[in-house]
């Protein structure tokens, strides 16, 4: 009789525990993911951003996408993820931008003259980013918005 009083004992004192531990880990990303989203939609942005909870700072990548230029969800699911990787090796690898302006002008044949202003800016990174994680994903106005995190250091 002991035995049962002690094995239900155990069981009720233990019982809530486990599942606390279980579930840590998708409680931080949900919190996290849920602080990202309000972040976003209080103010729209697109790009790269550095930002910090408690514990970690993350590299934030945001993109977002056309739903009606995609055939299929995969194909969307893959274009955002190579976009949030092109972002993040930006960031950290930088860029090569150059720019031309060229400025024609051609004279008309009563005199006046039409300026043509063509100005072509071009951009190169190299690099690689592999840790992003895709954390979540929402619709938007005029589309869906995704977000990728990259841990950047733990305190």
């Amino acid at each position: 009789m002991k035995r049962i009083i002690l094995s239900a004992l155990l069981t009720f004192l233990f019982i809530p525990i486990v599942p606390l531990w279980a579930q840590s880990y998708n409680q931080e990303k949900t919190a996290l993911a849920n602080f990202l989203v309000r972040m976003y939609e209080n103010a729209p942005f697109d790009g790269v951003k550095a930002v910090e909870d408690y514990d970690n700072a993350y590299l934030m990548s945001v993109v977002k996408l056309d739903k009606g230029k995609y055939n299929s969800e995969s194909a969307l699911n893959r274009v955002a993820a190579v976009k949030a990787m092109s972002q993040a090796s930006r960031f950290f690898n930088g860029s090569n931008i150059t720019e031309d302006l060229i400025i024609r002008t051609t004279e008309k044949s009563d005199g006046t003259s039409d300026t043509e202003i063509i100005e072509n800016i071009r951009e190169h990174s190299a690099g690689y980013v592999k840790q992003l994680e895709h954390l979540t994903n929402f619709p938007a106005e005029n589309g869906q918005v995704f977000i990728f995190i990259a841990p950047l250091n733990q305190k």
